[in-house]
C-alpha cells in the first residue's frame, strides 16, 4: 500500500482541538479535504505529519504554537477610534471586524477581534485567534492520488472551503 509523499493529492478528516478539549475546526462540519503536500496551503508540521502515512491510518499530532499561528503578539493589540470601525453596527466584545490599514504601503482590510469597548474606543487585536494556543489534531488519511489524477484543485469539501484554492 503506498504511503503519502510530498507532491501527493491526499484527502484527510481531521478534527482541531485546542489543550483545554474544545473542538476549533473540524472535517465534520466541512467534510473530508484535500490539498497537495507541500504546496503551502497546510502548516507545515501538518504536512510533515502526514508523510509516510497510509489511507486508512489515524494520527494525532500535537503543533506548538511557534509552528501554528505564532505567539500571541501584544504589539499587534490597538485603540482606535469607534468611528473607524463602523458606526452604524452594534459592536460587541469578540467580534471580528474587517479594518483599512496600510500595509507595506498598500491599503488593505485586515481582520481584527474586538477586546474592549470604551465610550468611543475600540481595542482590536490583530493575532489570529489561535496565537498562542498549542493545537491538538487528530488526521485520518482516506485517500492519495498524484495530483493530475483528479481535475481543478482536488478539493473534496462540499462546502468550499475544503483546500482554500476553489
Amino acid at each position: 500500500m503506498q504511503s503519502a509523499q510530498l507532491g501527493d493529492q491526499v484527502t484527510i478528516l481531521y478534527d482541531g482541538k485546542l489543550e483545554n478539549g474544545e473542538v476549533f475546526e473540524s472535517s465534520a462540519d466541512t467534510g473530508p479535504v484535500s490539498f497537495t503536500l507541500g504546496d503551502g496551503s497546510v502548516m507545515p508540521a501538518f504536512d510533515a505529519a502526514l508523510i509516510d502515512m497510509r489511507p486508512g491510518e489515524t494520527k494525532i499530532i500535537k503543533i506548538k504554537a511557534e509552528n501554528a499561528y505564532g505567539e500571541h503578539s501584544p504589539e499587534l493589540i490597538h485603540q482606535v477610534n469607534r468611528a473607524a470601525v463602523n458606526p452604524d453596527c452594534e459592536l460587541t466584545i469578540g467580534m471580528v471586524v474587517g479594518l483599512n490599514m496600510e500595509v507595506e504601503g498598500r491599503m488593505q482590510k485586515l481582520p481584527a477581534t474586538i477586546t474592549a469597548l470604551e465610550g468611543d474606543k475600540v481595542t482590536v487585536d490583530f493575532n489570529h485567534p489561535l496565537a498562542g494556543q498549542e493545537l491538538l489534531y487528530k488526521i485520518t488519511l482516506q485517500s492519495i492520488a498524484q495530483p493530475d489524477d483528479q481535475g481543478g484543485c482536488g478539493c473534496a469539501s462540499d462546502s468550499g472551503n475544503g483546500c482554500g484554492h476553489c
